[in-house]
């Protein structure tokens, strides 16, 4: 297979979606398009519409209203059409017991592969997720990172056009969620529309040719990840404060006054500022002077993850 051009015509559109349980609006006319060869990053808090707009797209409900194309048809209608559809879920989807190699010829014969072309799909599969040397190796025995990729590759291995991958690094460490993102890169270039939902905003930003923020079943931001950042924080850099230890009521409230947020990794504070470099050094001084010495002051452009704080904190209109 050859990468395919961008200007290809779109393997799902989503339009005006809306969807509903129990009479609560879950999807409020959602509009999405993937492309061949496009990596799409679908984020938002929990509770936003993502599983729901998932499940829509895989066939498994139908909207309320709108549509939901995928190959040009309807998935919950045509079978054919979630022929080209491959999911890779959360959990772990695979027969423990069962060799890579095994895994992906079981997931090859539900697919409906021929047993002529069974021993080329498989050997496919393993190639493109680099899974070759772990192939007779059995599954409760690889790594999380290598579980990762064989996953991927039982949901390839009948070569979708549009592949979902749902927290495709969750719980690996850094060496095994690059080796993860060179996999999905791969699968990119090859022409495959991949359409990933993660909460690794750092992943999210590096791997994504373009991002959807869900909110409360609106898709309310939409773009390529580093234009979106630098429309919503121009000349703005992120002040990070790393302090030598936490703080009691009386040190959180003098950080407050200062600007900076609290951030869920321990003792890290933050804050943006245009004047970037110097007012690390400002900042640095002042809390120095009242008892709060800082570990380490970094300074750094602001990143995906500050952009969602704004768009889940409502501090950016849609």
């Amino acid at each position: 297979m050859t990468p395919e051009p961008p200007s290809k015509a779109p393997i799902l559109t989503v339009g005006a979606a809306v969807h509903a349980y129990g009479g609560k609006p879950v999807l409020r006319g959602v509009d999405l398009t993937l492309r061949p060869g496009e990596i799409y990053a679908l984020l938002g808090p929990n509770g936003a519409g993502k599983t729901t707009l998932i499940r829509a797209i895989c066939g498994r409900i139908r909207p309320d209203g709108g549509e939901v194309s995928l190959n040009g048809h309807d998935p919950a209608r045509v079978p054919s059409a979630r022929a080209g559809l491959g999911l890779v879920p959360q959990e772990i989807a695979l027969y423990q017991n069962l060799t890579v190699a095994e895994n992906i010829e079981t997931f090859a014969a539900l697919a409906g592969t021929p047993r002529a072309a069974m021993a080329a799909a498989v050997r496919r599969a393993l190639e493109l997720t680099r899974t070759v040397d772990r192939a007779h190796v059995p599954v409760k025995h690889l790594s999380g990172g290598y579980q990762r990729r064989a996953n991927i590759a039982a949901a390839i291995v009948h070569e979708p056009s549009l592949l979902i991958l749902d927290e495709p690094t969750v719980g690996v460490d850094i060496d095994a969620r690059e080796a993860v993102d060179a996999v999905i890169r791969g699968l990119r270039d090859l022409g495959v529309a991949v359409l990933m939902t993660t909460h690794d905003l750092d992943q999210a930003g590096t791997l994504a040719d373009r991002v959807g923020f869900l909110r409360e079943g609106q898709m309310v931001l939409e773009g390529e990840p580093r234009t979106l950042v630098a429309q919503a924080f121009g000349n703005q850099m992120e002040i990070m404060v790393h302090l030598a230890e936490e703080v009691d009521t009386a040190g959180e409230i003098r950080l407050a006054g200062e600007g900076l947020e609290r951030t869920r990794r321990a003792h890290i504070w933050t804050r943006l500022d245009a004047d970037g470099y110097a007012a690390a050094g400002r900042l640095d001084k002042r809390l120095r002077k009242v008892g709060l010495t800082p570990r380490e002051i970094r300074v750094r452009e602001p990143s995906l993850a500050n952009l969602f704080t704004l768009v889940a904190e409502r501090k950016l209109a849609a």
